[in-house]
């Protein structure tokens, strides 16, 4: 049976280390949208679990960012 990308955990790390890399760099959504070249509605859905995301646009989010893509897939923390 199919999953949404809400029930996926490695959605919801993907999200979560995308809105933390682009805070701590003090990115907006926008910001991060202009430079990875995606739309900035693209980025909000991502960052809030709603889209799943492609490995193309993981390597253009991680590229604007300044991080390898894996680091944006690998859970951080004590969870």
């Amino acid at each position: 049976m199919p999953i949404k990308p809400h029930q996926s955990v490695l959605v919801s790390i993907f999200a979560e280390n995308v809105r933390r890399t682009r805070q701590e760099l003090g990115l907006s959504q926008e910001e991060l949208a202009e430079r990875a070249g995606v739309h900035r509605t693209y980025v909000g859905m991502l960052e809030r679990s709603e889209k799943n995301v492609t490995i193309y646009n993981i390597e253009r989010i991680a590229l604007a960012l300044g991080v390898e893509p894996a680091i944006l897939l690998t859970r951080t923390g004590s969870r």
